[in-house]
């Protein structure tokens, strides 16, 4: 396991993990350039060709799937916040989508050594880390997409629908249900042709 770099503070979040989105109203369009973004990088991560460079670029398109998140859900900081310390994205993530509070831990404590990964030390992750990474993140951009497509105020993407559970798949469903025949009780007919007892 490799530790920690020693001139880092124990609680400073890497500089590229702090987001202003919380600062600055975002509308959904830039929402929805931002998952556009961590598409593509996740689908560069694939193609990396060091464990390193697979890491840091699957953290970097969660880390925008985030900020997706924190674009529409996020509200402006008050005067108290501003005096505070800079929280990273997956401080705030939990506060704007508590439902996504499991994965700001997750990815939270893989930005140190993403960082490490950017920075080029040897063995900073491993490939089974940075193959891991990529499926975690590719879940977690699936699920933030159906979330925030579900919300009125996110124009619906450009993309045919998946058949995944998501909101879209579900409403299709409903519309081809007219064409499903429709089951009587079974006992009910068994009763009208039971015969007389003689």
């Amino acid at each position: 396991m490799q530790r920690p770099s020693r001139g880092t503070p124990p609680h400073s979040p890497p500089a590229s993990d702090v987001h202003p989105v919380l600062r600055r109203a975002a509308a959904p369009p830039a929402a929805l350039d931002l998952l556009a973004q961590a598409q593509h990088g996740l689908d560069e991560a694939v193609a990396m060709e060091t464990a390193n460079d697979r890491y840091a670029a699957a953290h970097l398109a969660a880390l925008r799937t985030a900020a997706a998140v924190l674009a529409v859900r996020g509200r402006p900081e008050t005067s108290e916040r501003r005096r505070r310390a800079i929280r990273s994205a997956w401080e705030v993530l939990p506060e704007a989508a508590p439902e996504l509070a499991e994965w700001s831990v997750l990815f939270a404590a893989g930005a140190r050594k993403r960082a490490r990964a950017e920075a080029g030390i040897q063995g900073a992750a491993t490939w089974r880390e940075a193959d891991d990474l990529v499926r975690d993140t590719e879940v977690f951009l699936r699920l933030v997409e159906r979330m925030l497509v579900s919300q009125p105020a996110l124009p619906q993407p450009r993309v045919a629908p998946v058949d995944d559970g998501s909101a879209p798949a579900r409403s299709a469903a409903v519309r081809s249900a007219p064409s499903t025949p429709r089951l009587r009780p079974t006992g009910a007919r068994r009763d009208r042709r039971r015969p007389r007892a003689g």
